[in-house]
């Protein structure tokens, strides 16, 4: 499980037995289909054979959607342990001595979106993962393929070669009502096929859990669903379900001093997983549409400091670099209070609505401006400024790896005495963080022996590197003599 501070990183799966209209996409150009559910009227108590009124018996439910639901293991291989290297070729024995580390493992859960294989789970559970195996309810087992990930939304589809698979549909996140039943199935503990039910108990939450700052700014989307059904650890990737049976969201997160279970669940709303899976499908890699602007929650703190109309809404801050929305009007100061038809009461609401959409694509923003309403057509770019289709990234390759790098200033270079050189600016989930000891603000002055001289210069070295290559970071600090070496595996 992936932990922040008190929030730690959960999911699970449900799902529910009244038949009602199937709605399918339209094929893609890899003639993938996803089935969607139309939501109907939803009861919480049914009537006895005596006239009492009791609670709703979910166990037809819970025997109809349990195959969806997969145990998924991830592998990591890690680094060759001394023993599989003769002695004299092992480089990590020279510079860290011998090596004992080995394969590790880690769990969670996955709902099977199609028929064809497809199966949707957490990035957190796959990422970095050398090898995906799928247990079904049958205890069948496959060797999975990493389709793709989108950290920003923790997400990942994953495929078996496998065909006529039980499924869940996806139904329409926006009409959850707080309050309403949800049930959880997924592998807390590794106990298999686990069902918890609950209710929604809040809508749109934004915990915190999944930042990511790049130049660009925040990139994550966080709009959660908070459930009260029971979720621990290992339950990452499955599903939360309403009681038609229809796919609500994917949960990811629960918020809890000892790290189980306390009341707190955090599941990716459908609509997002959705559009995520269809683009992972579809393109290889989430095609985002971006809005470009920095923006808060309106608060009673804000509305007295600036002056504003509205109690509700996205306040824009700024902007960044390449941004639609200052290109097509908006302004600083400006309130965001519906986007299209859809009601905009907070920075969470904006992120999860733009989320939905890909670059290219055209929202009527309406904004309150000194207490005026205005509506602005923006049309969505990407993070590049463009509104061309984004090309999936190597799962092996530099992104990987979790850091940021930065030029050196002469000066600095000068007054260390070396001659070349990047700095690392910042570390994030990646291989190094996982696989070495690699610190922030360390200065990389050679690539497996080739001397770096730029942030282009070392980006292009490592990409060009394949899956399982020997990588050797080497280089020094800046409050520190000698040098140091960070050893690991593409």
């Amino acid at each position: 499980m992936k932990r922040l501070g008190s929030l730690f990183l959960a999911a699970v799966l449900g799902s529910v037995f009244t038949v009602a209209t199937f709605q399918w996409l339209g094929k893609n150009e890899q003639g993938v289909k996803l089935e969607y559910v139309t939501p109907i009227s939803k009861v919480a108590y049914t009537i006895d054979e005596n006239g009492k009124t009791v609670p709703l018996d979910f166990t037809q439910t819970a025997e109809q959607v349990t195959p969806g639901v997969v145990y998924i293991r991830s592998t990591q291989e890690g680094i060759a342990r001394q023993q599989d290297v003769p002695e004299g070729m092992d480089p990590f024995r020279e510079f860290f001595g011998p090596r004992q580390q080995g394969p590790s493992q880690s769990s969670g859960s996955g709902v099977i979106v199609n028929e064809q294989g497809y199966i949707v789970t957490n990035n957190h559970v796959v990422n970095d993962a050398d090898v995906v195996e799928v247990t079904l309810s049958d205890n069948r087992t496959y060797k999975a393929e990493v389709v793709g990930t989108d950290p920003d939304t923790d997400l990942a589809l994953i495929k078996i070669n496998q065909t006529g698979l039980p499924h869940l549909s996806f139904v329409d996140s926006d009409q959850a009502k707080v309050g309403q039943w949800v049930l959880a199935i997924g592998n807390p503990f590794n106990l298999t096929s686990t069902v918890t039910a609950g209710i929604i108990s809040a809508k749109g939450r934004n915990i915190n859990i999944l930042g990511r700052n790049t130049e660009q700014g925040n990139t994550a989307i966080e709009s959660f669903i908070q459930t009260d059904a029971a979720i621990n650890p290992g339950n990452s990737g499955g599903a939360l379900v309403d009681l038609n049976g229809g796919l609500l969201g994917i949960n990811t997160a629960i918020a809890s001093p000892t790290g189980s279970y306390s009341g707190y669940g955090f599941a990716v709303p459908s609509n997002i997983v959705s559009k995520i899976v269809e683009d992972l499908i579809q393109f290889g890699a989430v095609q985002r549409g971006w809005l470009g602007v920095s923006i808060g929650s309106v608060n009673s703190q804000l509305v007295k400091e600036y002056d504003l109309n509205v109690n509700e809404g996205a306040y824009i801050s700024g902007f960044a670099e390449k941004s639609s929305a200052k290109e097509a009007g908006l302004k600083e100061g400006d309130v965001v209070v519906k986007i299209d038809e859809s009601p905009i009461k907070s920075s969470s609401a904006l992120i999860e609505y733009i989320g939905r959409h890909r670059p290219g694509d055209r929202v009527n923003v309406v904004v309150n401006r000194k207490g005026k309403e205005v509506t602005i057509p923006v049309e969505l770019k990407n993070r590049d400024g463009k509104t061309g289709t984004i090309k999936p990234e190597e799962r092996s390759g530099f992104a990987s790896l979790g850091l940021e790098v930065e030029d050196i200033d002469a000066n600095v270079l000068k007054k260390l005495d070396i001659e070349n050189g990047v700095r690392v600016k910042q570390l994030g989930n990646g291989k190094l963080t996982r696989l070495t000891d690699i610190r922030e603000g360390f200065i990389i002055t050679k690539v497996n022996d080739q001397s770096i001289h730029s942030v282009k210069e070392f980006t292009e070295t490592l990409k060009k590197k394949k899956a399982g290559d020997l990588i050797i970071l080497s280089g020094t600090y800046e409050r520190q003599t000698g040098e140091f070496n960070y050893a690991f595996r593409m």
